[in-house]
């Protein structure tokens, strides 16, 4: 499995943000995680990226234990963060650079050069970050994801803030790099979970509340809003 977690718990003093979750992923799955705001879903993610710890419980990423190998684990992820922190006054091509140099990627202006291409980047390419659009920022944020070749894609509200043109385009790279990674992602958009899941996970109040087929929705004919609403209210 490419992700394994096990019984994870997380407090903030006395509130308790997850309660004995439990899900694995495994190659190839693009998953849709989805839960109302302060369900759990940033915790965990956080969590499954060793930036932040889990009280108790187990999280491995591809057989590595996320306390015990820490740099081991972020080698293996790409993490996209909702706000999706970006260098402003840098060139999309420097930025690139300064994030491949970080993980000590070979050949790497080829790579950058093939991950502009990847993105759609080309057209912007000689702008700084902060000459472009949302939708831009949002490939930037991707590309620095993918530069180093992860083995697991881990993306918070990857599409917020998009227009509808954007969104589809977004939609598609993702869709696209998560062909053969394991790709686990936030959001608030039930569309986008049929456009690019194949598997949805719902989070309330800290815990597990429903895992299946995103396909098992349309087979029985359940629209998966009625049923999130339902879960969640």
């Amino acid at each position: 499995m490419s992700i394994n977690i096990n019984k994870v718990n997380k407090f903030y003093g006395k509130q308790q943000a997850l309660a004995d979750v439990s899900f694995s992923l495994k190659k190839g799955e693009v998953v849709g995680f989805i839960g109302p705001n302060g369900a759990g879903k940033s915790t965990l993610m956080k969590i499954i990226t060793s930036y932040l710890q889990q009280d108790s419980g187990k999280v491995q990423i591809c057989n590595l234990d996320t306390l015990e190998e820490d740099l081991k684990v972020k080698s293996k992820i790409g993490y996209l963060a909702e706000n999706n922190p970006l260098y402003n006054d840098m060139y999309i091509k420097e930025y690139l650079l300064f994030v491949g140099d970080i993980y000590k990627v070979d050949n790497l202006k080829m790579k950058v050069a093939e991950i502009i291409q990847q993105t759609g980047l080309t057209p912007e390419e000689s702008k700084k970050i902060s000459q472009l659009s949302k939708g831009y920022k949002q490939r930037v944020g991707l590309a620095a994801t993918l530069i180093h070749n992860p083995e697991i894609l881990i993306l918070d509200e990857p599409t917020t803030g998009l227009d509808p043109n954007q969104l589809v385009e977004i939609r598609n790279l993702i869709k696209q790099v998560g062909q053969d990674k394991t790709v686990l992602l936030s959001t608030h958009i039930m569309q986008e979970v049929d456009k690019m899941c194949n598997r949805v996970i719902i989070i309330n109040n800290g815990k597990i509340v429903d895992d299946q087929l995103v396909s098992n929705f349309t087979k029985n004919n359940i629209d998966l809003e009625d049923h999130f609403r339902k879960l969640t209210s």
